[in-house]
């Protein structure tokens, strides 16, 4: 005699992995990760591991908070597309009002370790960060497909607060730094708006793929910012900033990165889009490490 089947029930997830997703947690590693390499360059002198600390989480808590802001203003918006519908808030796993309140304790909470544990002026580029990141890029996805290039800003200023918090001041190294994230994201985020186009198309986001249904415009565009961003990483090199060992470990990335542009022009398909999206992937932490290993 056969037993009736009995039916699992979906596991839920709980507080802490909604909060993750909250936050955003792999995009904040991340700008741990570019944090990290800012100070690393820009630091002199005997180790200071306490400003090292209090740096890394200030700038781990604005990118936190920032992410929860973000997701509470588009929570509405979320609810519509496949990739986002699951997260916390459009999901209604929590309420709008914790979100904000996340996103406004952690956001103020990084700022107050920075400016009291750094200094002033890596405060001020995390402010500016997030003002950016809520203010100017979050709305703009509704408005104008410039908004990569804005939304690109916030992305890029990680690595210049880690320079400033351990240098105190500005730059060509800390500035180069600011250039290479910025160009990397380009072609990064263009293969991600290609890869989710109807996605995006149904939250209403103005974005390049929306008039561009043979993908010419995108894919060309992703090898433009390829090449840019070879030649702003071969700077340091040339400069003297880091060893020849960099400039040749730069210029053989950056080749292979717009080889996989090139291959998104002549395919322009989802695969080639999802292909220059994991190179970019594996292409930034083997470069900044190399920066990092070769720094004179």
């Amino acid at each position: 005699m056969k037993t009736a089947a009995v039916p699992q029930e979906v596991p839920k997830m709980g507080l802490w992995d909604d909060v993750l997703v909250l936050v955003k947690a792999r995009l904040s590693f991340l700008v741990l990760i570019t944090t990290l390499v800012g100070f690393l360059l820009g630091w002199k002198g005997p180790f200071d591991w306490v400003l090292l600390t209090a740096t890394l989480l200030g700038t781990a808590l604005c990118a936190a908070g920032s992410s929860a802001l973000n997701q509470w203003w588009e929570r509405d918006i979320d609810a519509q597309m496949k990739r986002t519908m699951d997260r916390p808030l459009p999901a209604r796993r929590m309420r709008p009002v914790d979100g904000l309140l996340f996103g406004l304790f952690f956001s103020t909470t990084g700022l107050a370790i920075l400016a009291l544990f750094t200094n002033w002026d890596a405060a001020f580029l995390a402010f500016a960060t997030i003002a950016i990141y809520i203010l100017v890029y979050t709305p703009m996805k509704r408005i104008s497909s410039l908004n990569t290039l804005v939304g690109a800003v916030p992305g890029a200023l990680p690595p210049l607060i880690g320079w400033m918090a351990a240098r105190g001041n500005y730059d060509l190294e800390g500035c180069l730094l600011f250039g290479i994230l910025w160009f990397w994201q380009m072609p990064h985020f263009l293969a991600i708006a290609w890869m989710y186009k109807d996605d995006y198309a149904q939250g209403g986001f103005v974005m390049l793929t929306a008039n561009d249904p043979e993908c010419a415009t995108t894919s060309r565009q992703a090898l433009l910012y390829s090449i840019c961003l070879l030649l702003v990483t071969l700077v340091p090199g040339v400069l003297g900033f880091n060893s020849p060992v960099y400039f040749f470990g730069a210029l053989g990335l950056g080749l292979v990165f717009s080889g996989f542009a090139l291959i998104f022009i002549r395919r322009r398909d989802r695969h080639a889009a999802r292909n220059l999206f994991f190179a970019s992937i594996v292409y930034l932490p083997v470069l900044l490490g190399l920066l990092v290993a070769t720094k004179r």
